[in-house]
């Protein structure tokens, strides 16, 4: 599950393998963002309920 809102998330804000070799600064910020946000999902989902 988390794995899906990673993938899904980054294709839709356009972190790409394009960012990546632009801006690897920005894409690492923006990547841990999604990350952070699906790891919320994720145990919100899981965990709490």
């Amino acid at each position: 599950m988390f794995f899906r809102l990673v993938k899904q998330m980054a294709e839709l804000e356009g972190v790409t393998e394009k960012l990546k070799a632009d801006n690897q600064m920005e894409w690492v910020a923006r990547m841990n963002n999604i990350c952070s946000r699906a790891t919320e999902i994720v145990n919100h989902d899981i965990v709490y309920n």
